[in-house]
């Protein structure tokens, strides 16, 4: 039976990141589809802690490796490994969520493997030895179905496509493994982490993002977020500007989110932010121009400055909370 390798992804402070539920649940779907068996592996200095969780995802085998080399992700030290346990699996499918990780590592392990990829993968059609993988181009104006024709198969998922794989499914074998090691040319100095009380933007349920029309002032932004417990998002002319930093771009070249309510204010619209938040539930755009583009994607628009309306909003919301 062919083999789904899922890749998980431990964060900086120890815990599982949220977005190898999703790519689990992706792993679930693929494996169905091509009546393979689903694995998962995680690389760690101590990967106990997370390995009890991976194993009441529902996989069939949790794969860990810990080592020293593996405290701090480097993709030098961690595409290898992953690279070993695929050929000795004999895995057909090796998948990870389209994290800044996921994106650094799994064209590496492609690499090493000589296996073609597919990235920011949406779907899966066909059944069997014949499966597809559906995936955006062209900043989301475009959908194609690729099919790999090597051996092994490759891929990143979006995260925001697949829903969170639910814990308490069975307890999955645990294997451990003891790659070779590999020692690059590059080390691990230093993890600078900016904190924050708000959500992870891309795990938010509610996002408040800004545009030019802000002017760069984010006060407005920030406060309705924080009412609605949300994270605070802008568009690429923003991050550009310098008046937020990079890390909150919500776009095809920044972050792809899908919360459960967007608030665009002072957003045009451009292709490019649009590729990053319009698989969002539900969509409000508030902009003075009646024409900006964001209007056609989103759920409510309302023509009028942010700047009177959100402060109205924010006071009414604060009445319903009570």
């Amino acid at each position: 039976m062919s083999i789904v390798l899922i890749v998980a992804e431990q964060q900086p402070d120890g815990h599982l990141r949220k977005a190898t539920l999703n790519a689990v649940s992706a792993g679930k779907q693929l494996a169905d589809k091509a009546g393979a068996e689903l694995h998962l592996v995680l690389l760690s200095k101590d990967p106990s802690k997370v390995a009890e969780e991976l194993k009441g995802l529902g996989a069939k085998v949790v794969h860990t490796a810990a080592a020293g080399e593996f405290e701090h992700y480097l993709a030098e030290t961690y595409a290898p490994a992953i690279a070993e346990l695929a050929t000795s699996l004999n895995a057909s499918y090796v998948g990870m969520a389209s994290t800044a990780q996921g994106k650094d590592l799994l064209p590496r392990v492609a690499a090493r493997l000589k296996a073609a990829m597919a990235t920011d993968v949406m779907g899966f059609g066909g059944a069997g030895a014949d499966i597809t993988f559906h995936r955006p181009m062209w900043a989301g104006n475009v959908f194609a179905e690729v099919k790999l024709s090597t051996p092994v198969k490759v891929f990143t998922l979006r995260p925001t496509e697949f829903p969170a794989a639910a814990t308490g499914q069975g307890a999955a074998e645990h294997k451990t493994f003891s790659p070779k090691v590999e020692s690059g040319k590059t080390k691990f100095v230093s993890f600078n982490e900016v904190k924050s009380a708000r959500p992870e933007l891309t795990e938010a349920r509610v996002v408040v993002s800004g545009g030019r029309g802000t002017k760069g002032d984010f006060k407005e932004i920030e406060a309705l977020a924080d009412l609605l417990n949300g994270a605070v998002g802008a568009s690429r002319a923003v991050c550009d500007a310098g008046w937020v930093p990079n890390d909150l771009q919500v776009g095809q070249t920044g972050k792809v989110v899908a919360p459960q309510l967007y608030i665009a204010a002072g957003i045009s619209g451009a292709i490019q932010h649009l590729a990053g938040m319009k698989s969002s539930k539900t969509i409000v755009a508030i902009n003075k121009d009646a024409e900006a583009p964001i209007f056609q994607v989103a759920d409510y628009g309302l023509v009028d400055d942010l700047f009177k309306v959100l402060p109205a909003l924010r006071e009414a919301v604060a009445k319903i909370k009570g």
